[in-house]
C-alpha cells in the first residue's frame, strides 16, 4: 500500500514537515477554498502541489500530491436542477486541468446535502481521549425537535422518538446549538456550512428525488465524466455514505455492497471505481469488509483505514470511532486481502499495483486534545493509527507468512 496523509492546505494545524516526520510517501488534498461546480484552475492546481513540495525551510519536502480528495460534486448534479450541466462541464474541465499536472485518483461522494454526519466532535473515551460519535438518540432529538422534519418521529418508531424526546428536553440551549452545529457542518476542511434553514431548503428539493431516481442521477453524472477520465487514464472513486444508512429522509445509495455493484455495472470501466473506507462502510454490521474487498478488488483505486465500534444493534446505530486496531472490522484480515490484490495487480503488470491508503481519523490523544485541529483529524491518533497499519503490513510482507491458505 502507498501510504499517504490527508493535507487540508497550509492552515492545516498539522504542517508539511509533520507529514514528513511521520514518513508518509503521498499526500492527499484538495482546493476547498474553491466552490463547489467551480473549475478548479491550473494554478491553484499548481499552487497548491507547491505548497506540498516545500518545508517550513523552504527546503523540499520530497512529498507529492498524489490523491485528490474529494472533487465534489454538486447539488445541482445529485438533483439535476439549476447549473448540472455546467457544473458537469466544469467537473470535466477540472479533471483535464488535474491530470495536466501528474494527478490521476480523483475521490468523490455521491451523499445528498449532508456529508459524514456526527452528532459528537469530540466524545471522551475510557482512557481520556476523544473521538467523533454518531448517537442514534441524539440524531433523532436533532431531526425531531431541532429541524422539526414533517414525519420524522413515526420514521424512527415510537420507543426511538420518546427516547429523543427525552433527551431533548434535558439538553441545555449551549448543547441544542453545539448538536445542531456538529449535524450541519460542512465537508472536512470546507470553508462552507448550512444553517437550519438552509438543510431545511435542501430537503425539500429532494421530495421527489427516490433512491432509484439519484441513483439514475449518478449513473448520467458517470456516464459523462468516466470517459474523459478513462481517456486521462485518471480513476475516480466513490466514497461510501457515512453513515451508511439513510439520514433526514434523504435517499443513501452507497451504503452496502449491492449499492456498489449496481453503479459501477452500469458504468462498467476501470475508470470508475470505489474508495474503500473501512470506518464508513463498518457502521453497519452487515458489512464484511475483507468480503466486500475481495468481492471489488480489481476497482478498489484508494482506501480508507480506520475503525468504529457500533454501540447498539439494528441499522441504524449508534457508533463511534474506535483505534485504528480496534472496533468491529478485522483489519488484519482486511490487509491481508488489500495485500493478496497488490501481488495480483503487480503480477499482471498494472501500473496501480500499489493502491493508495491513508489512515483515517483516529482519536484525539496525547497533545492533540489542546490542538483544537480538523475535527476527526488528529496528527498523532492518525500517527498511532498509521504506526499500527504499518505494523500489519510489514507482519503480513513478511516471507514467512503464506497467502495461499
Amino acid at each position: 500500500m502507498r501510504q499517504t496523509w490527508r493535507w487540508f492546505g497550509p492552515h492545516d494545524l498539522t504542517s508539511v514537515d509533520d507529514m514528513r516526520q511521520a514518513g508518509v510517501e503521498g499526500v492527499v488534498s484538495a482546493l476547498h477554498h474553491v466552490a463547489t461546480g467551480a473549475v478548479w484552475m491550473p494554478e491553484e492546481i499548481a499552487k497548491r502541489r507547491d505548497e506540498i513540495g516545500r518545508m517550513k525551510d523552504g527546503s523540499q519536502s520530497h512529498l507529492t500530491w498524489e490523491v485528490v480528495e474529494s472533487l465534489p460534486v454538486s447539488e445541482d448534479i445529485k438533483k439535476q436542477k439549476g447549473e448540472w450541466r455546467e457544473h458537469i462541464a466544469n467537473y470535466k474541465t477540472s479533471l483535464q486541468n488535474l491530470a495536466a499536472q501528474g494527478l490521476e485518483t480523483i475521490c468523490y461522494n455521491f451523499m445528498p446535502v449532508l456529508d459524514w454526519t456526527r452528532t459528537d466532535l469530540a466524545f471522551r473515551v475510557p482512557h481520556g481521549g476523544t473521538c467523533m460519535r454518531f448517537d442514534l438518540i441524539d440524531f433523532a432529538a436533532f431531526d425531531i425537535h431541532i429541524l422539526e422534519r414533517k414525519g420524522a418521529a413515526e420514521e424512527f418508531g415510537a420507543e426511538i422518538a420518546e427516547r429523543a424526546a427525552a433527551r431533548f428536553a434535558e439538553m441545555s440551549d449551549a448543547r441544542k446549538s453545539q448538536l445542531a452545529a456538529n449535524v450541519t457542518a460542512g465537508l472536512p476542511g470546507s470553508t462552507e456550512s448550512m444553517s437550519i434553514s438552509d438543510v431545511r431548503r435542501h430537503l425539500a428539493e429532494y421530495d421527489s428525488i427516490d433512491p432509484e431516481r439519484l441513483r439514475a442521477n449518478f449513473i448520467a453524472f458517470l456516464e459523462e465524466v468516466t470517459p474523459v477520465a478513462e481517456k486521462l487514464g485518471m480513476r475516480l472513486c466513490c466514497h461510501p455514505d457515512d453513515p451508511p444508512f439513510p439520514l433526514l429522509g434523504l435517499p443513501r445509495i452507497m451504503s452496502t455492497a449491492d449499492d456498489y455493484r449496481r453503479i459501477l455495472d452500469a458504468v462498467d470501466s476501470p475508470a470508475s471505481g470505489m474508495t474503500l473506507c473501512s470506518g464508513s462502510l463498518g457502521a453497519r454490521a452487515d458489512n464484511d469488509l475483507p468480503a466486500i474487498m475481495r468481492a471489488f478488488a480489481p476497482r478498489v483505486h484508494f482506501l480508507h483505514l480506520r475503525n468504529v465500534t457500533i454501540e447498539t444493534p439494528g441499522t441504524p446505530a449508534s457508533f463511534h470511532e474506535a483505534e485504528h486496531l480496534g472496533g468491529g472490522t478485522d483489519m488484519v484480515a482486511l490487509i491481508g486481502e488489500i495485500l493478496k490484490e497488490e501481488a495480483r495487480r503487480k503480477a499482471a503488470g498494472r501500473a496501480d499495483h500499489q493502491i493508495p491508503m491513508r489512515p483515517d481519523h483516529g482519536q484525539d490523544i496525547i497533545d492533540d486534545l489542546g490542538r483544537k485541529g480538523q475535527p476527526g483529524y488528529p496528527t498523532i491518533g492518525r500517527l498511532k493509527g498509521l504506526a499500527e497499519l504499518r505494523g500489519i503490513m510489514a507482519a503480513l510482507s513478511h516471507p514467512a507468512v503464506s497467502f495461499n491458505s
